[in-house]
Parts: C-alpha cells; sequence; structure tokens
C-alpha cells in the first residue's frame, strides 16, 4: 500500500463520515467527530473490502474500489459511533 492509497482511504472515509453525519442527524458526531470518525474508518474499509471482494478490484479499478471501500467503512464507523454516544448520553 502505498501513500497515495492512504491518502485516498483518509479523504473519502472523511467525506462518507460527514454524508452519514448529515443524512442521520440523531448519530452526527459534529464535523469534525464525523471527519476523524469517518477518516479511521475509511483506513479500515479501504483496506478491507478488496479482501472480502476481490473483484471489486478487477471491475472498478485499484483507485475506484480503494475510495469506494474508504467511504463505506467511513459511512459504517461513523454511524457505530454515533449510535453508542448517542445511547451513553440517554443513559445520563
Amino acid at each position: 500500500m502505498d501513500f497515495t492509497s492512504l491518502i485516498t482511504q483518509v479523504i473519502a472515509g472523511a467525506v462518507g463520515g460527514n454524508a452519514a453525519g448529515a443524512a442521520a442527524k440523531n448519530t452526527s458526531l459534529g464535523p469534525i467527530g464525523n471527519t476523524v470518525a469517518g477518516g479511521v474508518g475509511g483506513l479500515g474499509g479501504g483496506a478491507l473490502l478488496p479482501l472480502v471482494l476481490p473483484m471489486i478490484e478487477s471491475q472498478l479499478g485499484p483507485l475506484l474500489s480503494n475510495a469506494l471501500g474508504s467511504a463505506v467503512g467511513g459511512i459504517v464507523l461513523t454511524l457505530i459511533v454515533g449510535f453508542i454516544k448517542s445511547k451513553m448520553g440517554a443513559q445520563s
């Protein structure tokens, strides 16, 4: 994995995280929280998607499949962290 892939993963994950925060207001972490959670999720999603679905890379190309997996990873992690945060805040 090269530096360009890492940058692509972080940016696509951050975009996905902010999209998830805008779509699900009750689990939004705010702009900075969505960006950070999305970026971290993007790193994981970009690394895992080619392992889970290897044919996606041959169909879409490495850069697009990397960005797609990262965006999905950013969305998923942002929603999970936002859900946990909202449930912990409801207990107080």
